[in-house]
């Protein structure tokens, strides 16, 4: 990639309330969950960087579940779409978007499908896009797994959370709670008018991205990033064992402890403990 493509924009959806990750998403918005150290936000504008270029005029983030956190940390670095009464989903989203984006193709990722490949993550979805199809990064389901669409060749595949969409089908969208598979992505389907990128899933491969949305999946992430060590944040004082294991910044692990497969968050006062294990 040269360079931003033109008349591109980008949007991550942050807006979840993470409910299969509480009681971590009590504490925070599972956008700023950290991996591998890093908030998944930061590691979702870094994949649009290249491609749909950074700042509020270029990319925008939508957020509802501790909304004020994830918009100061987005800060400027991306406008800022507040769900404020009810989340909208991948579809409402885009909805709201609609007067920002301006008629613009829109390159869509969420917050939480975390790629190990970080920046280079989306450069075959776009690379090559012919703008006229929405294109969807997908990968091999797995053996015994439902697929959301069937390649080509009719062969079971899942979408791993970015996608493009091109402007005028992207201002058709209502600003109300809605899925894209649900207004959009399900008819074209079967009209097949979907342009899947399919990309993965082979012998040893690591994965296209990981969907941090329970905490098994969540840890997989850590260990992926960390190469298999446990991750310990930045303040965090551990003075016990861990085994593959997270710890959030600030968290404390006490010297009689043992932990493994496990994400340590809180503080010394009030820890909180969530098993990961598979």
């Amino acid at each position: 990639m040269s360079g931003p493509r033109p008349g591109l924009a980008g949007v991550v959806l942050a807006a979840g309330l993470g409910t299969r990750l509480r009681p971590l998403t009590d504490l925070r918005p599972k956008a700023l969950v950290p991996v591998g150290g890093r908030p998944l936000l930061d590691a979702a504008l870094q994949r649009l960087a290249p491609h749909a270029g950074t700042g509020p005029e270029r990319v925008a983030v939508n957020a509802h579940h501790h909304a004020e956190r994830v918009v100061r940390a987005a800060g400027a670095r991306a406008h800022a779409s507040v769900e404020a009464r009810e989340p909208l989903g991948t579809a409402g989203a885009l909805g709201a978007l609609a007067g920002w984006l301006g008629g613009r193709d829109v390159l869509v990722t969420n917050a939480d499908a975390w790629s190990p490949t970080g920046a280079r993550a989306l450069d075959d979805l776009v690379a090559g896009w012919d703008g006229e199809r929405c294109r969807l990064l997908c990968t091999p389901a797995r053996a015994g797994e439902r697929g959301d669409f069937a390649d080509a060749a009719g062969r079971a595949v899942r979408y791993v959370g970015s996608c493009l969409l091109p402007g005028p089908l992207a201002a058709g969208l209502a600003p109300s709670p809605s899925g894209l598979y649900e207004v959009l992505w399900r008819d074209l389907a079967e009209q097949g008018r979907l342009d899947l990128l399919v990309r993965g899933g082979g012998p040893g491969e690591p994965p296209l991205a990981v969907d941090c949305g329970t905490p098994a999946d969540y840890l997989r992430a850590n260990l992926l990033a960390s190469g298999g060590a446990s991750v310990v944040g930045q303040g965090a004082v551990v003075l016990g064992r861990l085994e593959r294991c997270v710890v959030w910044d600030g968290a404390w692990v006490g010297p009689g402890e043992h932990l493994v497969d496990a994400v340590r968050a809180g503080t010394r006062e009030r820890p909180v403990t969530v098993g990961a294990g598979t």
